[in-house]
């Protein structure tokens, strides 16, 4: 019943301000039927992602189960959780070590290989089977890690692994760290690459043939035409897709980390990053405090590098800036 409330309640406040403010926003007020039809995704953001910022305040707080998020009284001092964070100076280099790890070899490898991807179908002779192609390949991003996990260990058990029983070898690899990097990587790139393509498919669908029968007009092959004509008509798309992963710098795909490596703690100097290390933390003990701390520190440096990034761009390339 409060939920409704609450909802009823911001779909009066949102259209009171249109009605309001019609004079001074024309132009949402002109488009108020598109407003109308975003209102789902706007109400969905607001529930999901604004209103729980304010839990960020367990960061300042010694939380109370009894008293409440609100009602708990404030550390002493106030930036105590923080120093606790700090303290553990192995533990938090480590995980923030591999967080910007992982990120800068998802980024980076992930967009190669997305572009190459998206270029290859859409220059494939044979459309019916690029897009069969396409669909196989989009297919993993629904696999939950929960099922993934079982398929990496079918692979890499030691015991009946599928690895080791084709290449007749004993590799214990859920006990030898410095393996998990690649093996991540390629869960990873397995997991997303076909559907991160589909965006880039999407531009390559709107370039303007007539710039590629210009070129084969100038005699320029199908390597010169990517190169003049399809990369830098992908550059818009990849700098909003780099600007927009920017902001989650900090942040991880817990079930890659948490669940494939089988929260096995033989494998933490290479596979622990820290959205893993919150939730091991919370489950083995709960500190609200402690971990509200970390996730505060995430979302300050991600905001940071987002406005840090989008300055750079839009000194460089103000078109392509986001803001």
């Amino acid at each position: 019943m409060t939920f409704l409330i609450l909802i009823v309640a911001i779909t009066a406040v949102v259209f009171l301000s249109l009605f309001l403010l019609r004079n001074r926003w024309t132009n949402t007020w002109k488009n108020r039927a598109h407003v109308v039809m975003a209102y789902p995704a706007f109400l969905i953001l607001l529930l999901m992602a604004y209103i729980p910022m304010s839990g960020l305040i367990l960061a300042f707080k010694n939380f109370n189960y009894s008293k409440g998020i609100f009602a708990s009284p404030w550390v002493e001092p106030i930036y105590k959780n923080f120093t606790f964070l700090l303290a553990s100076k192995g533990d938090f280099l480590t995980m923030t070590k591999n967080t910007f790890m992982y990120y800068f070899i998802f980024t980076i490898l992930g967009t190669f290989l997305n572009i190459v991807l998206a270029i290859a179908i859409d220059q494939f002779l044979f459309k019916r089977m690029a897009k069969t192609m396409q669909t196989i390949m989009i297919i993993p991003v629904f696999v939950s890690y929960a099922a993934v996990q079982f398929i990496v260990f079918a692979f890499l058990s030691s015991d009946m692994g599928i690895i080791n029983t084709t290449l007749g070898t004993n590799t214990k690899f859920y006990t030898t760290a410095p393996l998990w990097p690649y093996i991540l990587t390629t869960v990873k790139i397995w997991n997303s690459v076909g559907y991160g393509s589909v965006l880039y498919m999407s531009v390559l669908a709107g370039i303007d043939t007539g710039l590629y029968e210009a070129a084969q007009i100038d005699g320029a092959g199908k390597w010169k035409q990517i190169w003049h004509i399809t990369l830098p008509e992908l550059v818009p798309m990849i700098t909003v897709m780099l600007l927009l992963s920017v902001g989650g710098i900090m942040r991880s795909d817990t079930g890659l980390f948490y669940q494939v490596t089988r929260d096995s703690g033989i494998l933490y100097s290479t596979t622990q990053v820290i959205d893993s290390y919150v939730l091991h933390a919370i489950l083995k003990n709960p500190n609200y405090g402690f971990t509200g701390a970390t996730t505060f520190f995430q979302s300050i440096v991600g905001l940071l590098m987002i406005l840090g990034a989008n300055g750079l761009v839009r000194k460089l390339a103000p078109e392509n800036a986001l803001f």
